[in-house]
């Protein structure tokens, strides 16, 4: 073999370890670089709702209630320090978000980690009305105890938190439904804390809200309370 095709056969070879070598190095850098980026629900949820903070907030600790450890039918109280505001809205949002996003571990989650709380409202006879994106229906597990357990531990974090609600509404991106995932019934509401002795008139909620319609619902469904439904904005 000539000393042309020597060199040039030398040449190649340098060429094809050094490719090999910054192969590696970028497959190592992509990864590095995957493992820091947020996933797109993750992304998602920081675009639709990005971290509430009020000039109020002062770091506190907030009563949460998921799932026990090693349990998948009994929620547990946990304490953990987050900034709460001193305004009810704003409070309640912050603990809901936190019921997301701040579970111990994924086992002891009540709500789908791709949920997002899109609107709070607190009317003036303390009825609260909580708007879900659609990932709260879509994959919260069927049945009629994992729905139960994700609507408890929503009631039961604002009635730890929030002293100012005595029953909530839920709504899914803005609409009525009938069921959270087929079986509990979201037509009506469900209580949070002590209930009064005599029911305030109800005050309406601004027309596109929700779309109201028969409430009539088929089979056996846990139901919240019967109070009847807002139906025009609060002032």
């Amino acid at each position: 073999m000539s000393r042309r095709w020597v060199i040039a056969a030398l040449i190649l070879a340098v060429l094809v370890v050094g490719g090999v070598f910054e192969f590696s190095r970028l497959r190592r850098r992509v990864s590095t670089l995957s493992a820091q980026q947020p996933t797109e629900a993750e992304a998602r949820r920081d675009v639709v709702a990005p971290q509430i903070s009020t000039p109020t907030d002062v770091q506190s600790p907030a009563q949460m209630f998921w799932l026990a450890p090693g349990s998948s039918d009994t929620l547990a109280q946990s304490t953990i320090q987050i900034a709460l505001s001193s305004d009810p809205v704003e409070r309640a949002k912050q603990v809901l978000a936190a019921l997301i996003t701040q579970a111990p571990t994924a086992a002891q989650r009540t709500l789908p980690a791709d949920a997002t709380l899109l609107q709070f409202y607190i009317l003036p006879d303390e009825t609260a009305i909580a708007d879900f994106s659609d990932e709260l229906a879509s994959e919260t597990p069927s049945g009629i105890l994992s729905e139960q357990i994700a609507v408890d531990s929503i009631t039961r974090t604002l009635a730890a938190n929030v002293n100012s609600i005595v029953r909530l509404k839920i709504l899914i991106h803005g609409q009525e439904a009938d069921t959270l995932a087929g079986h509990v019934d979201l037509t009506g509401f469900f209580p949070v804390g002590a209930q009064p002795a005599v029911p305030a008139p109800v005050p309406s909620i601004a027309p596109g809200l929700l779309n109201q319609h028969d409430s009539t619902t088929p089979g056996a469904r846990a139901t919240p309370s019967s109070a009847p439904f807002p139906t025009a904005a609060p002032g």
